[in-house]
């Protein structure tokens, strides 16, 4: 029993002795942390705008498909009973989330509103057709799928014409998919230069220390004495650098809210998002030192 709270007291010990080490390193090379410091606060707010410009870019997406409309024209001489068959047959269609029938005095309704012209006021009977509006699941709001759903529409025979602002819908996917990549490749370049950073500073740590590293092998340190204050201070850094960055993206969070009420459905969950946002500096501050720390060895 004694032994083992000898080993437990003794491991309490050398935790201590890495953590102070740790906070020395900060003391010593104070631009060193400065330019870590800087290079992973960057990284990890790049990294966390890129995330929700691309789960914002999804949701417009979403919120785009949920609304694409595809309009059916019925025949002029389609009776009521003809009607409401219609509207049982689309209402057994997979692929349709809901439909709108607009009778013809709605329809002139919609045409006065949108236009500002009355052609009542030339004409004594309404040439605007009765139409049901058509409103596509998700997953069957794609350019293969409304194609194929078009010609399924054109062959009923109540189908008088089908109307789909094809390109409209189209282009603006497009642009979409277009600011995805742009943004993937912005935030991996700068990520890839923020990394660079932490890995020369980490090295110039290393260097400004090479001395003392030799003297700690020559008296029998073990590897992990060697490398742990590094890692935790790079852990510590990491820290401090998501702490910034969260401020920093909190106070853009509220401000872009002011303009941009659908944000909170792009980040529901808040507290995960701070807990991974908090992680996230430990976590490249850690593997980046890891990785600069891989060719240290005991050998003098």
């Amino acid at each position: 029993m004694s032994q083992t709270f000898k080993e437990l007291f003794l491991e309490y010990i050398m935790i201590l002795f890495w953590i102070k080490e740790a906070f020395k390193l900060i003391a010593r090379a104070k631009f060193s942390f400065l330019l870590a410091l800087t290079s992973i606060t960057l990284s990890v707010i790049l990294i966390t705008v890129s995330v929700f410009i691309i789960r914002f870019s999804n949701h417009f997406e979403d919120q785009l498909k949920s609304n694409i409309i595809i309009s059916v024209f019925i025949k002029d001489n389609s009776t009521n009973d003809e009607i409401e068959q219609i509207k049982s047959e689309l209402s057994q269609l997979k692929y349709l989330s809901s439909s709108e029938f607009i009778d013809k005095d709605k329809a002139a309704e919609i045409f006065i509103k949108e236009t500002g012209e009355d052609f009542r006021k030339i004409l004594d009977y309404n040439p605007l057709p009765a139409s049901f509006n058509l409103k596509l699941k998700n997953e069957y709001a794609n350019r293969q799928s409304i194609k194929t759903i078009i010609k399924t529409l054109s062959d009923y025979k109540w189908s008088d014409e089908v109307i789909f602002r094809q390109d409209f819908y189209q282009k603006i996917l497009m642009y979409i998919d277009q600011a995805k990549i742009y943004v993937f490749g912005l935030t991996g370049l700068i990520f890839l230069v923020s990394l660079y950073l932490v890995y020369s500073t980490v090295r110039l740590i290393l260097n400004s220390k090479y001395s003392e590293l030799e003297t700690m092998k020559f008296v029998g340190a073990k590897l992990s004495t060697i490398k742990m204050p590094i890692i935790l201070n790079s852990a510590i850094t990491g820290f401090l650098a998501s702490s910034i960055a969260l401020a920093i993206v909190w106070l853009l969070y509220f401000y872009v809210k002011g303009f941009l009420l659908s944000i909170d459905n792009v980040i529901p969950n808040k507290i995960e998002f701070i807990v991974i946002l908090l992680s996230l500096g430990p976590i490249i501050g850690i593997l980046v030192t890891i990785i600069s720390l891989r060719k240290i060895s005991l050998k003098i």
